[in-house]
């Protein structure tokens, strides 16, 4: 799917909330889509796993679905995978190609006691689902939660790497799921703001509003992060049973007034997609996020939204 500059535009300077709503309301409609695909899909699997790449807004989204569906009479666990990161272990740990630990890969999760505890669940027992702490770099049994999934109930496991084939092989009635922005904005069907930039600027404005990060501190990654999207995540998607495009039309004019004074606080030239999303939103009409409904799938990004995270 693409959107249309001149429908975006327009909409912005006519009827920038109902703009809004509009959006909300189709993205509510691809929620409810999915829940009834799951929930008809449970009598195979109590188990979902929701993948995509970093910026995708899988956290609002996992949860939106997990509202349609407790409103189905389906009680929703959602357990994010990296609880079961491995205590990590200078001397086994994987390493990119610079020699440092890739933190991106799959091989730093525990894939033996997740496929155990995926089978455990559907088979009606007991798991107890562990927790990471990330400040001290370690998983911690002692702090785990008890999970038990009766016959109305379902798990979604949520993680970059939930599609991936060392997972999936072993749990092949799971119900999958893969979220990402996938729309691009058109202009006499030339692409003029892609897909990929939208997830970016999302980390961008997210990182700036939530963590007091500039611009540069998500452009240092952004590399590494695609690179671990390009080898452990876009090569899975396939595997999914149902995709969903987690992009809003009203997005792109909601982020410019976050997005377009941090990028260029950046030196020209530096970071070449910076330069190119600075020239995309020259086009672009840029909205106030008041217009934004507090449950909006944007407002994970923008601040004030009425979930939390």
């Amino acid at each position: 799917m693409a959107y249309s500059l001149s429908e975006i535009n327009e909409a912005v300077r006519s009827d920038p909330k109902g703009f809004c709503r509009r959006c909300d309301e189709e993205f509510q409609k691809k929620v409810q889509t999915a829940a009834e695909k799951i929930a008809a899909h449970r009598g195979q699997s109590h188990i979902v796993l929701l993948s995509g790449p970093s910026g995708s807004g899988k956290t609002t989204t996992a949860m939106k679905i997990e509202d349609a569906l407790e409103a189905m009479g389906v009680e929703t666990h959602t357990v994010s995978m990296d609880n079961y990161f491995n205590t990590i272990d200078p001397e086994t740990a994987p390493r990119n190609r610079e020699g440092a630990i890739d933190y991106e890969s799959p091989f730093c999760l525990d894939i033996e006691l997740l496929n155990r505890h995926f089978a455990m669940l559907d088979r009606g027992e007991t798991i107890h689902v562990p927790k990471y702490e990330f400040a001290r770099q370690m998983r911690s049994d002692i702090m785990s939660q008890p999970m038990h999934l009766g016959e109305d109930e379902i798990a979604i496991f949520e993680g970059i790497h939930a599609l991936n084939d060392i997972i999936i092989g072993k749990n092949p009635n799971a119900f999958k799921l893969y979220i990402a922005a996938r729309s691009n904005v058109v202009d006499d069907g030339k692409v003029i703001f892609d897909h990929a930039w939208l997830r970016l600027c999302r980390r961008i404005v997210r990182d700036h509003k939530f963590r007091g990060s500039n611009a540069e501190f998500t452009m240092k990654m952004w590399d590494n992060v695609r690179r671990g999207e390009k080898l452990y995540i876009s090569p899975y998607k396939e595997n999914a049973d149902l995709m969903f495009d987690s992009s809003l039309a009203c997005e792109f004019s909601v982020l410019k007034p976050y997005v377009v004074p941090l990028l260029e606080e950046l030196p020209r030239g530096k970071y070449p997609v910076a330069d190119q999303i600075l020239e995309a939103y020259e086009k672009i009409e840029g909205m106030d996020d008041t217009y934004l409904a507090p449950d909006s799938l944007a407002r994970e990004f923008v601040g004030g939204s009425t979930y939390t995270y």
